[in-house]
């Protein structure tokens, strides 16, 4: 019923994205923009999407700036790696893949993000 109004997406589809409490400060559904593009604030929307595109630039651009530096002066440079996940052979296919290692669940529990960035 009234699927026109939601882009003719499923009942499920439309779940998807739908806010769940206790979830990283990093998870994708509290994406600013989104929020205000699924409450029909377009404009907002645009201009929020702008802001995090630029703020992923800039970071991006230290991370570079710092493993220039680094290649300079001949120190070690720790490039950026993902919380809860590293990257391994997959056993089967022999391809390099990302395999969870741990900690999301047990940080969930504590409500503890002091490792997550701040990436809106």
């Amino acid at each position: 019923k009234y699927a026109e109004n939601m882009y003719y997406f499923s009942e499920l589809a439309l779940t998807l994205n739908a806010p769940e409490n206790g979830t990283a400060p990093t998870d994708s559904r509290r994406r600013p923009d989104q929020r205000l593009m699924e409450n029909g604030r377009w404009d907002e929307a645009n201009a929020e999407k702008q802001r995090l595109e630029e703020k992923q630039r800039l970071s991006r651009k230290r991370r570079e700036a710092e493993a220039a530096r680094a290649t300079e002066d001949g120190t070690p440079c720790d490039p950026y790696k993902p919380l809860w996940f590293e990257r391994k052979k997959d056993p089967v296919t022999q391809e390099m893949a990302h395999v969870y290692k741990g900690g999301y669940w047990e940080s969930k529990e504590k409500q503890d993000w002091s490792l997550c960035p701040d990436i809106f």
